[in-house]
């Protein structure tokens, strides 16, 4: 690779790292081609799967300001640069995984943070975040629930009240 391809590859790499939200480093040995497309194809929107250079990607690595990814970086090395939902393209990463064995999840980086392979299949076990906002909107709308009922039942007690007076001051006048 001559140095003027290696300097655009660099900035490539270096501008995916800066533009994502989390990358995960994944080793591909033995994979088809075929199989490589099926993963591309499944991740979908939410990720970019491309096979890396482990130099030029820890350069680039090392140029966006991500440190730890040193380690992660020996074999033949494929990253999945995540721009959707996070949890998706991990769960994606897993399920493909699991059906192909070949794939090995090495660990990634998300949010600048290093992540190991165990810490991206937590974040795969994960909901989805709409699973998620509408368990935090229903236990909103409970709390409010149970506010409402609340207000409601101090004036219906305070009837109950009044009227068990009344009729014990009728019984007593009788």
């Amino acid at each position: 690779m001559a140095r003027a391809d290696k300097a655009t590859a660099v900035a490539e790499l270096k501008s995916e790292f800066e533009g994502s939200q989390a990358a995960v480093l994944t080793e591909y040995r033995g994979l088809t081609v075929a199989q490589l497309k099926e993963l591309r194809v499944s991740l979908g929107g939410n990720a970019k799967f491309a096979v890396a250079k482990n130099t030029l990607t820890k350069i680039a690595a090392n140029e966006a300001g991500l440190t730890g990814l040193d380690g992660l970086l020996t074999g033949p090395t494929a990253i999945a640069f995540v721009n959707g939902d996070v949890v998706e393209a991990a769960k994606g990463l897993r399920d493909f995984a699991k059906a192909n064995p070949l794939l090995v999840i090495k660990g990634g980086v998300l949010d600048g943070k290093t992540l190991d392979a165990s810490e991206i299949t937590k974040l795969a076990d994960l909901e989805s975040r709409e699973v998620l906002l509408a368990k935090l909107a229903g236990a909103l709308k409970a709390k409010q629930s149970a506010a409402a009922a609340m207000f409601a039942a101090l004036p219906t007690q305070m009837a109950q009240l009044a009227d068990a007076l009344r009729a014990k001051r009728d019984e007593a006048g009788e």
